[in-house]
């Protein structure tokens, strides 16, 4: 693992310890007084921020049109510990639903989730290829997934390249980008952490290459975001930047709801054999504008995101609805 005191302290990645700290400072204030609050700031948060954009996301988020009660396994709000749970999805997890009673029951599964479950749930990420009514979204691991960055290179300044780091593992799309890309010159692709088998080493001999930080990303056109577990954990710093995302067609999303984004718009969208991949390099690099305007429409979406007063509305919202729509 690299752990250069350069990429430690300037990865540009979110601050693990100011978010740990963020956390333990929500858990000091009483669970008590938020709950006796918590009408009081959403009438606030109401009058505040346009409903029917509330609306939309919330109804995104939790797409439960009929009551559907939970079955056995649902646990109380009370029996909701940290032991046993991810710390981050834990932390996240608290902001929101510390706000209602504990007497409130709830099923959840943390972790990259794809499969829908068989009754409502709260889960980080979902399918977006099937009918996902059950899997309920809040924004879970967002320390890790929410990361935003400053870019003042301009598209035209950047190299033109497209770059790849990444975990490989078993994989099978980044197996195949890298068999098909590492060594090539247009395309900067190289394994982060070698688990053994077909790619325990890269194509100069060594198991893997130093990270980069977020921002040597930046000296490059085109960043790759390849799906992993479930969704690709850089889309959303790379679509803050003035570089451009390329993925082929995606089948997960999160509280970033990327089954709203689309192809040629928000991103460069290639094929699943990457085999269009120099070919969409070569017709952004020669047009400028085309590539400006996804840039500008990437950075768009992004900033709804930003205002974290109404990103927790909105979450809290969504807690309202999936308690009402389970019958409780």
């Amino acid at each position: 693992m690299h752990t250069s005191l350069h990429y430690l302290f300037h990865s540009g990645k979110n601050s693990k310890l100011a978010y740990y700290l963020r956390s333990l400072l929500r858990e000091a204030v009483p669970a008590a007084l938020l709950r006796r609050q918590l009408d009081k700031e959403l009438d606030r948060c109401r009058e505040h921020y346009d409903q029917r954009y509330i609306e939309d996301r919330v109804e995104y988020y939790c797409k439960l049109a009929t009551p559907t009660p939970l079955g056995s396994g649902a646990k109380p709000l009370s029996e909701f510990h940290k032991k046993g749970n991810s710390s981050t999805y834990y932390y996240d997890s608290r902001e929101i639903v510390r706000w209602f009673s504990p007497d409130l029951v709830w099923q959840y599964l943390f972790g990259d989730v794809r499969d829908i479950p068989a009754e409502p749930t709260v889960v980080k990420s979902r399918s977006i290829l099937v009918d996902n009514t059950n899997s309920v979204l809040l924004n879970l691991d967002k320390c890790r997934h929410f990361v935003f960055l400053k870019d003042s290179i301009p598209f035209e300044q950047k190299r033109d390249m497209a770059i790849y780091r990444g975990q490989v593992g078993t994989r099978e799309n980044r197996r195949l980008f890298l068999k098909l890309f590492a060594g090539n010159e247009r395309v900067d692709a190289a394994n982060t952490l070698a688990k053994g088998g077909l790619f325990s080493t890269n194509v100069d001999g060594n198991a893997t290459v130093p990270r980069l930080s977020l921002y040597d990303h930046l000296q490059y056109r085109y960043i790759m975001a390849l799906e992993g577990n479930d969704v690709a954990s850089n889309l959303k710093w790379i679509m803050s930047s003035n570089s451009l995302a390329v993925t082929p067609p995606m089948t997960c999303e999160t509280w970033y709801m990327e089954g709203r984004l689309q192809g040629g718009v928000h991103y460069v969208e290639i094929k699943d054999d990457f085999s269009d991949l120099e070919q969409a390099m070569d017709y952004y690099s020669s047009h400028p504008k085309a590539a400006l305007d996804i840039s500008k429409a990437a950075n768009r979406y992004v900033d709804q995101f930003r205002d974290r007063r109404r990103e927790r509305y909105i979450a809290l919202l969504v807690m309202k609805r999936y308690f009402e729509m389970t019958n409780q």
